[in-house]
């Protein structure tokens, strides 16, 4: 273990602060509390305690915890230092504890990766941590929760003891099928389990542009012809200056992005160029672009000047229709939201209409999968079940065969093999005290 080095964080944000955390994880972990702390506490118990330089100078007083292993987060001894949140602070601790032999800067997510190589988190959770970090609404939060707290890990490993089940089956046909104590038809039981874990996949896999969405942010694009008011709009919404308002058609010519938390929503708002016919070659490529936009959205806020013509647009994916200027007069359609956001009349309702709207894209549960490697492995799971139940060769081989593929898939998800490229990425995400 002496070998392994100890890895040395900040774990709480840069900067001044009343208190931050500064976390040592490995085997000499305990050596280095006993260093600049004195005789160890007992373990997770806080103790206030003087910390002292080499030469016995008083660096600061601070709280300090010890978490033995196995019981840690790392599942390695791991030790806390509760500082004052000073810079100086800071730096002079971290400084003088990397200066002790065996003990170095942890690297981006290495705490959290030394988690997942002790089996403490499985990949799912592991991500599902990085989004809980990252998350910036109440959606995100509660689905970034329910990831890293194991929920996918738990449902995979029913669905991998199933089909490892369904294989026991298929192999006792093929291998013992002349004992006496081998009876029934094992192979039309294996594939009923095979046809459960199945329905479950596509279940969880029809949840997965929400989960999706919730984790990226729902779309929602403005769309109509200039001077509809959309950028006036993005501003009022954004509650800033993002989009130049001016009443020359065309000013707004490529898409501005701004995200919101709605009621808890994540959601990304894209003002778009006015839709019509033009000439101009740079006008006419930021009306493409509106149109592409348009129709990956999630949501389309159809706005027209309220003493306009109507302007029709395409009802997928799905429309919420507003008239604005309301404060200069004009009517407003049936099925049309009166707004003005010169007086703040109906931007309450707008709001509330979008959330609605958002919301009824839920399918009730919490989605399971919420990343594109979850998709993949997912599919690849579903392709190779599919292929077993439809089968009517009845060859135990080929049937145990695929079963075993989907069993890899699923192994895949979990980060059970196969996730060394992954796992660079990911943890080169992470902040470097986590």
């Amino acid at each position: 273990m002496e070998a392994y080095p100890t890895i040395v964080a900040l774990s709480s944000a840069p900067g001044r602060a009343g208190v931050a955390v500064m976390r040592v994880s490995g085997p000499r972990a305990r050596f280095a509390l006993e260093t600049f702390a004195g005789e160890l506490p007992k373990p997770r118990q806080a103790v206030l305690r003087r910390l002292r330089d080499h030469d016995g100078t008083a660096i600061d007083t601070a709280l300090v915890l010890l978490f033995p292993a196995p019981a840690s987060f790392t599942g390695e001894d791991v030790v806390e230092f509760h500082l004052h949140g000073s810079r100086a602070v800071l730096a002079r601790v971290l400084e003088a504890l990397t200066a002790l032999p065996g003990i170095r800067l942890a690297e981006a997510g290495e705490f959290t990766r030394r988690a997942f190589e002790a089996g403490k988190l499985d990949l799912a959770a592991v991500e599902g941590l990085a989004d809980l970090i990252d998350s910036e609404t109440e959606w995100q939060r509660k689905q970034a929760l329910r990831q890293m707290e194991g929920e996918l890990g738990k449902i995979a490993g029913g669905w991998r003891e199933k089909l490892i089940e369904a294989m026991s089956l298929l192999a006792a046909e093929l291998d013992f099928s002349d004992e006496g104590d081998v009876a029934g038809p094992l192979q039309e039981q294996a594939l009923a389990l095979a046809g459960e874990v199945l329905a479950s996949l596509r279940k969880a896999l029809g949840s997965f542009a929400m989960g999706e969405r919730v984790r990226e942010g729902f779309v929602v694009v403005l769309a109509g012809p200039p001077n509809a008011g959309k950028s006036s709009l993005l501003n009022a919404l954004a509650r800033r200056d993002v989009a130049i308002v001016s009443p020359i058609a065309g000013t707004t010519r490529d898409a501005l992005e701004v995200r919101l938390d709605l009621a808890g929503l994540p959601v990304i708002l894209i003002d778009t160029a006015g839709l019509r016919d033009s000439v101009d070659p740079v006008e006419a490529e930021g009306v493409r672009r509106a149109r592409a936009h348009a129709e990956r959205a999630d949501l389309v806020l159809s706005l027209r000047d309220v003493d306009s013509e109507p302007y029709r647009i395409e009802e997928h994916p799905p429309v919420l229709r507003i008239a604005t200027k309301s404060d200069v007069g004009g009517v407003a359609l049936p099925g049309e939201l009166a707004i003005s956001v010169k007086t703040g009349e109906g931007l309450t309702e707008l709001l509330a209409a979008i959330v609605e709207r958002l919301q009824k894209l839920d399918q009730g549960e919490p989605a399971l999968l919420t990343r594109e490697r979850h998709r993949a492995a997912v599919t690849d799971a579903v392709a190779a079940l599919e292929r077993a139940v439809a089968a009517d060769h009845g060859q135990g081989e080929l049937l145990a065969e695929d079963m075993r593929l989907a069993v890899v898939a699923l192994e895949r998800l979990v980060g059970r093999i196969g996730v060394e490229d992954v796992l660079d990425r990911l943890f080169a995400g992470f902040c470097i005290g986590k």
